[in-house]
């Protein structure tokens, strides 16, 4: 299986860019620099350098030729602006639904928020404003026919992961370890299950390999 994550250099990517690579999946991280494509290829992957900022519909569909799956976990992160996070944080993942539907390639995971339908409408909060684009991001891709996964993680750790989550939803607030959700979507795309599901997850008692979607 072949897998474009887009936001190659961000940590869950990373990790789950060695997973999938140890499975024998092939996997390309895009990247905005030479510097981050190292990481990749440290990791694993193949890098790609492109910006997701200013890359249009076309490119990006060539970009996916000969995939199977796409991943999002891209983000505009801490002490981004407003206009950032909508780049990034809402259009992104449509961006990548739009091309991945015109090259063909039907499997979507998108990192989004727990949280993420529970935002302060008008709040010019700059966590309130990622959460309601996510949610926007989110609706977007549920709408679309793609064989689609929406990962909703809580606040996120870089502990060692312990292998066991808790699925569901508004199920609250905790914290969870990068490497299990890397591990999670790992599963969902090697699997190909969790199909045209959305779900939040945070650390608990079930082990990954045991979870039934």
């Amino acid at each position: 299986m072949k897998v474009v994550i887009v936001g190659g250099h961000s940590r869950i990517a990373l990790l789950l860019t060695g997973l999938l690579s140890q499975q024998g999946h092939t996997v390309v991280g895009t990247v905005r620099s030479a510097g981050q494509g190292r990481e990749v290829a440290t990791a694993g992957g193949t890098p790609l350098i492109l910006d997701i900022e200013t890359i249009n519909v076309p490119a990006l569909a060539d970009s996916l030729s000969g995939a199977d799956a796409v991943v999002f976990a891209a983000g505009a992160g801490y002490g981004s602006t407003t206009r950032q996070k909508e780049i990034i944080d809402r259009d992104g993942p449509i961006l990548l639904a739009n091309a991945a539907e015109k090259a063909g390639v039907n499997r979507y995971v998108l990192i989004s928020s727990m949280g993420a339908d529970y935002f302060d409408d008008g709040s010019a909060n700059p966590f309130q404003v990622y959460l309601r684009l996510k949610s926007e991001a989110d609706a977007n891709l549920r709408a679309r026919a793609l064989d689609w996964t929406i990962v909703r993680p809580s606040g996120l750790n870089d502990r060692p992961g312990s292998g066991r989550v808790q699925l569901g939803d508004g199920i609250g607030g905790g914290s969870i370890p990068r490497a299990d959700v890397a591990a999670l979507i790992a599963r969902l795309l090697s699997e190909h299950v969790g199909i045209r599901h959305q779900f939040e997850v945070t650390s608990g008692s079930e082990r990954i390999e045991d979870l039934v979607f």
